[in-house]
Formats: structure tokens, sequence, C-alpha cells
């Protein structure tokens, strides 16, 4: 991000307040370096232009999902109405919906350049790790939406991961984690979800390739969101549920080129962490 804002309103604060006006200068200047950050545009070869880095989300997400269901071999009608919802999900208007559904068609095509296309969304992100996590993720709750996650939709996954900087040790972690945080959406936290709208986690599913799917969330299932061990320390778990808080953050995602559209997927995602450490800490009666 750039700090242009935040140096001029120092000169600018001090010159005309001395000290405090330094600060006051700095706080407008980092503020005004985040809004031009949002409104900042990138280069995007596969979408012929530039684009902001919240359309530049959008619609990769979009395109990715379409190459995803045509892994399969076929884009099925269950496919499709994902892919429907979520536009409904995000509430977008005409113009995006149009956007979203023309990367779906083309990242179904069967010259869909995967790599440039992730490498370009990496390099316009600004190789934001937590940005490009909560990417990925969207794509694992796809993948994992439907009765089975095959190899195919795994090796595409994994090609995403790989060219956002995950190691395969990593990816498989992350599938772990995923999967765990959907056991927290299948009961009473699901309950406190998505109530009004639609979200992957509402379609049932009873095997994903090795992930068994079973009764409810459990404090095993809670470990592995958390990405801890049961063997972990309270320190060890606290420190990974906050950077895992501090990773999701909805405003924090979305000052970084998150879709405002997808506010409420980053929320969700935190309210798993929440769940999964409220979980925890009341199997091991920690305050």
């Amino acid at each position: 991000m750039s700090f242009i804002g935040k140096f001029l309103g120092l000169i600018i604060g001090w010159k005309f307040g001395g000290f405090f006006g330094a600060i006051c200068g700095v706080i407008l200047g980092h503020l005004g370096d985040k809004k031009l950050y949002e409104l900042g545009t990138v280069n995007s070869s596969f979408f012929k232009s530039k684009i902001t880095r919240q359309s530049l989300f959008m619609q990769t997400t979009f395109a990715v999902l379409g190459h995803l269901s045509k892994a399969k071999g076929r884009v099925t009608e269950n496919d499709i109405q994902l892919a429907t919802h979520l536009m409904q999900q995000m509430q977008l208007d005409e113009t995006n919906r149009r956007l979203a559904q023309e990367a779906f068609t083309r990242g179904k095509g069967t010259d869909f350049p995967l790599r440039q296309v992730i490498r370009e969304f990496r390099l316009g992100c600004g190789q934001r790790a937590d940005l490009l996590r909560m990417f990925l993720h969207v794509q694992v709750q796809a993948a994992f939406a439907d009765a089975q996650l095959e190899q195919s939709e795994k090796d595409v996954l994994y090609v995403v991961a790989e060219e956002l900087g995950l190691s395969r040790f990593q990816f498989e972690q992350m599938l772990a984690m995923e999967f765990a945080a959907r056991q927290f959406t299948r009961r009473g936290y699901q309950q406190q979800g998505y109530q009004n709208g639609y979200s992957y986690q509402q379609h049932s599913q009873q095997n994903y390739g090795g992930y068994q799917s079973h009764s409810g969330p459990t404090v095993e299932d809670a470990y592995q969101v958390l990405g801890v061990a049961a063997t972990d320390d309270q320190q060890t778990v606290k420190r990974a549920y906050r950077r895992l808080m501090n990773e999701n953050h909805p405003d924090k995602l979305v000052a970084k080129g998150l879709p405002k559209e997808m506010l409420e997927m980053a929320k969700e995602k935190t309210q798993q962490i929440q769940a999964a450490y409220d979980l925890i800490c009341k199997t091991k009666g920690w305050k």
C-alpha cells in the first residue's frame, strides 16, 4: 500500500499544527492511502483491461469456479446453481453479474490459462497472504459443496494453491481446516449463520474424497479449524486463534481488495474460527 498520503499528512500536519497536527495528518493520510489502494487499478491480460482490485478478485473468483466445475468432465446444473446463488448472495448489480457470468463461461474453456490468471491475480492483490487465502477459501468451499471432492477438482485446487505460494503440506492442511470448519455450519452454528441468505455450507454432503461427514462439530474439528493439536497448550491455541481472526478480519480484507459484496463470507469465516475456539476453551475449561 502507498505511503504517500501518510508522508504528506505528516509534513502538512507538522507545518500547521506541530506535533499533534502531524499525528492527525498521518492518520488522515493513512485513510487516504487506503481509499486510493481500494480504488486503484491493476493490469490484467486475461480480462484485457485495467480493473480495480475488487473487480479483479470478483472476476477471477468466477473464472476459476467455472474452470473448477469443468474439471469434473462437464458442468452440471448444480454447478451453475452454485455460481448463480453466489452472485445472489453477493447481491451483484446488473453490470457485475454480467461480468461474473462472462468470467464463469471463460473459465469453462479448454484453453483457460489457469496458472497465468492466478499469477496475475496474485500480483494484482499485492501478494497479500490473507487476501489470497480468502480467495482459495472460496474455491475450496465450492469444491466441497457437491457430493464429493474428486481428484480432478483437487488437482485444480492444488495448482491454484501452488501459484498463490502454498506448499503441498500447507494446501493439505488447509483442506483439513476448511472441511472441519464446515462442521460448525451443520447444526447449532448454522442456525446463527446465513438464515436469510445462501451459503455453500447449506448443501448436504457425505464423502469428500477421504473427508468423512459426521453429525455436527466435535472438539477434533475445532483443533483442525485452528490448525493446532490437542496437545498444544492454551497460549499456543490462543495465538493461533488470534492470528486467524486477524487474517480473516472482514474490514481488513475489504481494505486490501476483497469485494464488499463478499463481506458476509468473510464474516462467516471469522464466526467459524470463533466457534472452534469457544468449543476448545469449553472442553478444556479455559477462561
